[in-house]
């Protein structure tokens, strides 16, 4: 789905800063007060991208080390349909030219979170975010930091 420029902008593909700006109401007369933000609104693109990355190298850090060739091609096709329905189209097609040049490795758990580590790393470049130590991709999102802190 493609947005045009006079089509109200997309939460999803927004972030929330931005999006309230562009979404301003005209003035009420309480200049000078702001409201709460709530909890329970429908995510921004930050924040749609913070849970998908989650849920992501979630899933890569339990994915069997030993996966059959049905979990091989079900995870490559779980990628495949994620870039076409995830629900920011910016981000969807990015990741479907990701998928081009890159497509999904899933022979073990290791190659999987590798993949997945790398291709967050290409976002986090575009975007201008440090890069994440790949070594300590399954520290970080299955076993838990070596210093205990999370036991």
């Amino acid at each position: 789905m493609v947005r045009s420029e006079s089509m109200t902008p997309c939460r999803t593909c927004t972030d929330f800063k931005s999006w309230s700006k562009q979404m301003s109401m005209p003035s009420t007369g309480k200049e000078g007060q702001q409201k709460a933000h709530r909890t329970d609104c429908p995510l921004d693109k930050n924040e749609l991208g913070r849970s998908t990355w989650g849920f992501l190298h979630t899933m890569a850090a339990h994915y069997p080390e030993s996966p059959s060739q049905e979990e091989v091609r079900d995870m490559k096709n779980f990628f495949s349909l994620l870039s076409r329905f995830y629900p920011c189209e910016y981000c969807a097609k990015d990741l479907r030219d990701e998928l081009k040049v890159d497509p999904p490795k899933a022979k073990t758990q290791s190659e999987l979170s590798q993949w997945l580590c790398r291709l967050h790393n290409k976002v986090n470049v575009k975007l201008g975010k440090k890069e994440f130590d790949c070594a300590k991709v399954n520290e970080r999102w299955r076993d838990g930091w070596l210093d205990g802190s999370c036991d």
